[in-house]
């Protein structure tokens, strides 16, 4: 910061000092910032170089004068608490008691309890008949204190308790928030961190877009999200922030729990963690509070009239104020309050006793209530209230503000009973070894009930029964592209987007299309939709676009449809996620579909693709100009051979890669089919391509095998000796079928061809046949989909994709014969669709000879014929191998 210029008038500075101070008594503090604010303003104006701060002083936002009276029983919320703390404890270390290998957390509740205690009890409204109800991302590191909670009030039991992190067998909990493993608890998964917040930014954002489109009535409902100080390093965690601020999502609180520690150390041990994410929130517009001392400093405060001690809170950096937490008050007397006379005489005539049971504003509900209230009442922006705790608060010498705290597990006796006693746990000392689970009074479970009640019911809960389903159109909806485009080529994104158009025009499910796309909307030829249905924008169109006198002008609009998210894949798949689970978290099932560059898909949003299968997502994600060899001059970053690869880790994911429109659509009216009307928690991803090119009429009776994964193209009458089959899918289908009609040319070489839509689906069905013949050795063993389609072909079977080879390679177990696979492993590169295709070795050219290969292999051609296909298709045995180039 700049240093200020010698005062060379005391007595004119006093004078304004005086001003200030008599306008706050008078009209309050709000009134003093506004004449100061456009003093500054003019002061700017007239060229004054003024230096710019988005922090205010390490003290409390909120005054002590302006805190409200808490509206429940604080001394029964406070002996709740404390057996909370005391559950939350014991549920950790009684499972590791039992081994070691569970794990679990007991610092960060110990650091948060009061938050969350504060939030259950008079703030997080459950969905009912009059309410919509809150969500609320929990820090993931916190669940003992929630199953804890949860266990007193009677929706989970002791033995569920004992069976912390054991779920194989059932009954147990699961070790982070998990709605796949408790679909009716969990609304979000949060520990891969840095995703809560973003998805809460987004689930915030997607409210007010079901609220303005007029698919529900969002209230006063809130999104609130709970998150760790150094959580807050992660780029995701504060990547969004400006978006929440640009549309005034006042339905979004970010709850920062700044205890100062990471998992190893602090957070920022040379700074303050506070002052710099005050710092950014406030400079990205958000309303921020903070709350870093409770009431035993607001004495201190008012008695420091020389300022010395708010002095000294602004110079002490986080990583002394870790320390003073881990010693005890004789320290903090000696090291803190003793560095200035002023300070150490505000303290003189305290005890060392009295010295250590000052507070941090997180441990304070009262100040803490206030807080929340202020958050939640706040209107026109966000609101990230900085609260700080002490990680560990009540551990002791197990680890409270100590460095090793977080990977703290079990506790000696000694550290229970320091633990018993400072909470005063209704535990003997016969007992105490075995940290056993404490139950409620009946007065105490009342007052939990009551609370619960009054705010609609349990909390946390995911809601999904509710959801209705949808009326989604027949197959015959999409006639016109399960019909033959005759001389006309187009691409498969092309049929897509003609789907994608039938699906909003259709009267009973258009309203729940949610088309989201990157900033790429004209390179998918998506750019029709501007005007058909409009880009959301909460503010509407305040400008004119320059295009406005065109047909597809960019239309924004605050009732618009499409969500358009700028040069963004990871907003845009969180904005997909808030869509997929609107059935759960609204009520609404909405349909989703999210288009972007394939490459830039799982690659780039790979862990929020996961989290969107532990969140029960429903949609679909398309993957377009995809493939290594369609995106024909874009280069290594851009084209992609490995997203197959990388959706099939994802158990609830089916994918697919088709050739032909009539494709696209069977298996987009399949999927609307199994997430909207049989409500099947499952998502799909197509791969799309930009490339042209004829699409023939669906074949009568492929519905099965499109949807299976694969089905007979094109059968030889009558197959003779020379002949082979060949396998694709996508844009290299069509090289496969060049590639058959050349070898039939040029050596009489018959072929059946097979699209193969789906090898990650087929490849599932073999894994799960070989899975039940295993552990069914002596019942009729069951026969995979692969197998069933190829047995009884002739000659070897060839395999061709757009992807590294494992993409098809996956079957081979179930291939009936010899089975080749040729696939685009190594990093793309620039350059035509032919002169890829040869470099990657996946053109006609390269599959017609590998069949030529394999026969020869079989003895149905002679060494005569290989060598002039070799040479005719032009084939070089020591070219390189383009994964090592």
């Amino acid at each position: 910061m700049t240093d200020l210029p010698e005062d060379i008038d005391p007595v004119e500075s006093q004078e304004w000092q005086d001003a200030i101070e008599d306008v706050i008594l008078r009209d309050g503090a709000n009134r003093a910032h506004y004449l100061l604010d456009r003093a500054v303003q003019q002061a700017r104006a007239a060229g004054a170089q003024l230096p710019f701060s988005a922090t205010t002083p390490y003290i409390n936002t909120i005054s002590p004068d302006d805190e409200l009276e808490y509206p429940g029983d604080y001394d029964m919320e406070g002996r709740i608490r404390a057996i909370t703390r005391w559950n939350a404890m014991a549920t950790v270390v009684r499972r590791n008691k039992v081994s070691s290998e569970y794990g679990g957390h007991i610092a960060s509740f110990a650091s948060a309890a009061s938050l969350y205690d504060v939030g259950l009890n008079h703030f997080w409204r459950s969905r009912s008949a009059m309410h919509g109800g809150d969500l609320v991302f929990f820090q993931g590191h916190v669940v003992p204190g929630i199953y804890a909670r949860s266990f007193m009030e009677g929706r989970i039991s002791e033995a569920q308790l004992e069976a912390f992190r054991s779920e194989v067998d059932g009954g147990g909990l699961s070790s982070y928030p998990h709605p796949w493993l408790m679909p009716d608890y969990w609304q979000f998964p949060t520990v891969s961190m840095g995703l809560g917040p973003l998805m809460a930014i987004y689930q915030a954002r997607f409210m007010k877009y079901l609220h303005n489109r007029g698919h529900i009535d969002m209230g006063d409902r809130k999104i609130w999200c709970f998150l760790g100080d150094g959580e807050m390093d992660e780029p995701e965690s504060r990547g969004a922030i400006t978006l929440a601020a640009r549309e005034k999502l006042d339905n979004l609180i970010f709850v920062i729990n700044c205890n100062l520690q990471r998992l190893d150390g602090p957070v920022r041990g040379n700074g303050k963690i506070v002052q710099e994410l005050e710092g950014d929130f406030r400079g990205s517009g958000w309303d921020v509070i903070k709350l870093l001392w409770g009431r035993g400093w607001d004495d201190l405060l008012e008695r420091d009239t020389s300022g010395m001690l708010r002095k000294l809170m602004e110079e002490t950096v986080d990583g002394d104020y870790q320390t003073f937490r881990s010693k005890d008050g004789a320290y903090i007397r000696k090291n803190f309050f003793g560095k200035y006379p002023e300070t150490a005489a505000l303290v003189e005539d305290w005890s060392d006793d009295e010295i250590w049971n000052l507070r941090r504003g997180g441990h304070d509900t009262r100040k803490v209530y206030t807080a929340f209230k202020r958050a939640a009442d706040n209107k026109g922006q966000p609101t990230c209230l900085l609260i700080k705790t002490v990680k560990g608060y009540g551990m002791g010498t197990a680890g409270e503000g100590q460095n090793t705290t977080h990977q703290q597990k079990k506790m000696q006796l000694d550290q229970l009973r320091a633990m018993r006693d400072r909470f005063q746990i209704p535990v003997s000392d016969e007992d105490l070894p075995k940290a056993p689970f404490v139950s409620l009074n009946n007065a105490q479970k009342a007052y939990l009930a009551d609370r619960r009640k009054a705010l609609g019911g349990e909390f946390p809960k995911r809601d999904w029964r509710g959801a209705p389903k949808l009326d989604v159109p027949g197959l015959d909806k999409f006639k016109a592209q399960l019909e033959s485009t005759g001389e006309r080529e187009i691409s498969t994104t092309m049929a897509f987007v003609r789907i994608l158009t039938t699906l909003l025009r259709d009267k009973q499910i258009g309203k729940n299309v949610v088309p989201i796309v990157p900033d790429e909307s004209r390179t998918f030829g998506m750019e029709g939709l501007f005007r058909s249905v409009g880009i959301y924008n909460p503010l509407g169109q305040n400008y004119t676009p320059e295009d406005a006198d065109q047909m597809m002008y960019y239309k924004e609009s605050e009732t618009g449809q499409v969500l358009q998210e700028g040069i963004n894949e990871a907003g845009a798949m969180a904005d997909w996620i808030a869509a997929a689970t609107s059935y759960s978290t609204h009520g609404v099932p909405m349909i989703p579909f999210y288009i972007y560059y394939s490459m830039f898909g799982f690659q780039r949003i790979g862990d929020l693709a996961w989290a969107a299968g532990d969140s029960r997502a429903r949609g679909f994600m398309l993957g377009g100009t995809a493939g290594r060899t369609t995106l024909n001059g874009e280069g290594l970053q851009h084209e992609d051979g490995h997203s197959h690869i990388l959706s099939g880790t994802i158990p609830n994911c089916i994918s697919y890669d088709p050739t032909f429109s009539y494709e696209v659509a069977v298996i987009v009216q399949h999927g609307l089919q199994r997430m909207f009307v049989d409500q099947e928690d499952v998502f799909f991803y197509l791969t799309l391509m930009n490339e042209n090119y004829r699409h023939p009429e669906m074949p009568m009776g492929a519905e099965e095998g499109i949807i299976k994964g694969m089905y007979r193209l094109r059968k030889t009458a009558r197959p003779g000796k020379k002949h082979v089959n060949l396998l694709g899918s996508g844009t290299i289908l069509v090289q496969a079928i060049m590639a058959a009609d050349m070898l039939k040319a040029d050596f009489g070489v018959t072929s059946d061809i097979w699209s193969c839509t789906s090898f990650n689906e087929l490849a599932r069905d073999c894994q799960d046949t070989a899975r039940w013949n295993r552990l069914n050795p002596l019942a009729e063993p069951r026969v995979s989909f692969v197998r069933q389609q190829l047995t009884g072909s002739k000659g070897p079977f060839i395999a061709a994709t757009d992807y590294m080879k494992n993409f098809a390679d996956q079957i081979r177990r179930c291939v009936p014969g010899e089975y080749t696979v040729l696939g685009t492993d190594g990093f793309g590169r620039s350059d035509s669709r032919v002169n890829l295709r040869r470099f990657f070795e996946v053109d006609a050219n390269h599959i017609a000879a590998a069949a030529m290969v394999d026969l020869y292999r079989a003895g149905a051609v002679t060494e005569k014929d290989l060598k002039s296909a070799l040479k005719k298709y032009d084939i070089d045995g020591e070219k390189p191998n383009p994964r090592l180039v």
